[in-house]
């Protein structure tokens, strides 16, 4: 299996922008979109367990469009093949001493790339964080 194909990171990088617009200025449209319309798509929130597209629609469309903005502070999209990826960041909130977490699973589908899978999770900001690795997104493997 071939991780991190270039032409297929560009794909995926793009679709993922996409929806970190769509999250940061509440575009429920795309946002629904860009999941997986299947009962067996998942999304663990910080305070949630969401099984299946109709319930995951159903909390956007219920969820304030308030605070939804955040400072993205490291970013890794990892493909396997030409049609899954991986894409994990780690965020923050404006006024926040925690930081978040979010990981997604993408499938490339007949109708382009979809979440099938996501998980957000907060965490305190560590006293001493230990110095970050390099951004390794799209990097080739050896």
């Amino acid at each position: 299996m071939d991780i991190n194909i270039p032409f297929i990171v560009e794909e995926v990088s793009a679709v993922f922008a996409r929806y970190e617009q769509a999250l940061v200025s509440n575009d429920v449209q795309t946002l629904d979109a860009l999941f997986w319309n299947s009962p067996h798509t998942i999304r663990y929130g910080a305070s949630e367990n969401l099984y299946g597209y109709d319930a995951i629609a159903q909390f956007r469309h219920a969820r304030s469009p308030a605070g939804l903005a955040r400072t993205v502070l490291r970013t890794a999209i990892t493909t396997y093949g030409l049609d899954l990826a991986t894409t994990n960041i780690e965020f923050q909130r404006t006024g926040s001493d925690r930081i978040g977490r979010q990981s997604q699973v993408w499938a490339r589908m007949p109708e382009g790339w979809r979440v099938v899978s996501a998980h957000v999770s907060v965490m305190q900001t560590p006293a001493a964080a230990p110095a970050l690795l390099p951004d390794t997104s799209g990097t080739p493997l050896a």
